[in-house]
Parts: C-alpha cells; structure tokens; sequence
C-alpha cells in the first residue's frame, strides 16, 4: 500500500500544481525525485510532526491542496491538537495518509502502535475515513481525496486481503439471505472474517469507507443481529451503527484491537492473534455472540 501511496502521489504532483506534499522524513527518501522536480511543492519539516500539519494547513489556506504524510501515531495522536486547530478551526482541508496502522510495525513497540486513530479522527469533524483493503484500493482511493474540498484521512497497512474490492457503500461479499445475522468487515480484516464465517449462515458485507458509514446500506442489509469487524479501536464505529438503527430492536458485537495494554512486541501476526483477529479468534467470538458451537481454542 505504500508503495501504491508513493507511485499516485508522485503522479498527482506532476499532473496538478495545486498538489502538495508535506512530509517529517519518513518516506522521503522514496520522494527524493518528486522533491527535486517540485521543491516548491515537496516540503520535509523533519522529525516535527505538529508542524507537519501545520504546514498543511498553511498551504490549504494558500489554495493548495495538501497530502500530509506518516506514521498513524505520529501524524495523528501527536498531531492531534493541531488537526483540531489548523485544519478544522481554520476550516480548511487536508489529506493525511498514515502507515503503520494497529500494530503494522509491533516489533518498535508503543511508540509505533496506532489503534485509536480512526477513534480520534472520529472527534473532528466532516472528515471522511479510508482504510483499503488491499493494494490496488489505495490509487483511486487517494485521488479521489485529493480530487475533494473536505478533510480525508487514509489509512494504509501492511495487512491485506487476498483481492481488491471496490465501493465505500455497504458491498455484499457473502450472502446468507434475508434476515441473516449481517457481519460488517472494514478494510483488511474482511479474508479473516469470511473464514471465520464461512460454516455459519451469515451475510458478510465489506466497506473500505468507515466515515461517513454507509448507513442506509446499513439499514437495508442488517437483521436483528449486526457484527462490526475493525482494524482498529473495538467499538469504534459502535455509536454510528447503533444510531443507525436506533429505531430497530437490534444486537450488537463490535470486535476490534482491544483496550488492554498487552505490553509485547512481536510481529503484526501476533497482534492480530492477541486481539482475536484472526480467523480463530474471530470464529470463536462470533459463534458465542450467535451461540453456535464454539471452536476450541488452539484449533
């Protein structure tokens, strides 16, 4: 996905001067071309990411567009008090495109763990959220960004499905027929959630566009029971489908990455493990919530 980031970015600065990029040296090496045919436009704040948005969003206020890069935490836990005050407060527009994601990069520790990104992104306001599921989603995805006026955020991992799947709304990808427990997959969690479903009569439906959330899709899909499966923050689009739904008896299961501090390192794979992400642990969660037979654990 970031490779995918780099190819498009570097393309748009070349094909539209309102394009910028502001960057706190992560991947600038990779934008060492760009930074030299558009210096004007390619700017490295170095390791300073509150001023990386900052720049942002002093060139938004010049007309530009800007794409505002790295790390999920750094770019938007670090940076957070300056996307509330020189993005939203000045009300203007960024593209912010992290890496990292959860726990992409666990072997660094804390400091390189985001789950609560999209949650933060959440408080502010009118920002449209992406979290592809593979490869090929990011392009489109990210012109699609820039081509708007709004404040997106897009956000990249190195975990991914097997294929592409295309569409912010509601996509059926599995369907168990009407009045079928609907389980919603964001992102690159949605092979995980197929398997783990895969014995089990429920519709699987996948966005790739959590904000604004596809809520009419939403109503039209889901039954009495509604499964909410997210990269991130467990619960974090909680609040948006029971709002949604207000108006229905309705059950709700939202998994995610989990509140406990685990206090490890490991690999992504581990992460995804501990947080019952996988197909295990997503089988086992799903099937207490719907009191099917359990899967033992280890299987």
């Amino acid at each position: 996905m970031r490779d995918r980031f780099i190819e498009t970015t570097t393309a748009l600065l070349a094909e539209d001067p309102r394009t910028a990029l502001v960057l706190a040296d992560i991947s600038a090496d990779a934008f060492e071309p760009a930074a030299y045919r558009h210096p004007d436009r390619v700017l490295n704040v170095g390791i300073r990411e509150q001023l990386l948005v900052g720049v942002a969003g002093g060139l938004a206020l010049t007309g530009l567009r800007p794409i505002a890069h790295s790390y999920a935490p750094f770019l938007v836990e670090r940076a957070y008090e300056q996307l509330k005050l020189d993005l939203d407060h000045q009300g203007v527009g960024a593209v912010l495109v992290s890496i990292g994601a959860s726990y992409d990069r666990a072997a660094a520790g804390r400091t390189h763990l985001s789950p609560a990104d999209v949650s933060l992104i959440d408080t502010l306001h009118g920002w449209t959220v992406h979290v592809p599921g593979h490869p090929d989603e990011v392009p489109a995805l990210l012109r699609d960004a820039v081509a708007a006026d709004g404040s997106a955020y897009l956000r990249l991992s190195t975990l991914h499905n097997a294929r592409p799947y295309g569409g912010g709304a509601l996509r059926v990808v599995r369907d168990a027929g009407p009045g079928a427990p609907l389980l919603v997959a964001v992102g690159p969690v949605l092979d995980a959630a197929v398997a783990a479903v895969a014995d089990l009569g429920v519709t699987v439906a996948y966005t790739h566009r959590p904000r604004p959330f596809d809520t009419a899709g939403l109503r039209a899909l889901a039954g009495d029971a509604v499964i909410l499966v997210e990269p991130y923050l467990a619960g974090t689009s909680a609040r948006v489908v029971s709002a949604a739904l207000a108006d229905r008896p309705h059950r709700l299961l939202a998994l995610g990455v989990g509140r406990e501090e685990l206090r490890r390192y490991g690999s992504a794979e581990d992460h995804t493990r501990w947080h019952g992400l996988d197909a295990t642990g997503l089988r086992r969660s799903v099937a207490n919530f719907l009191d099917a037979a359990p899967v033992p654990a280890g299987r």
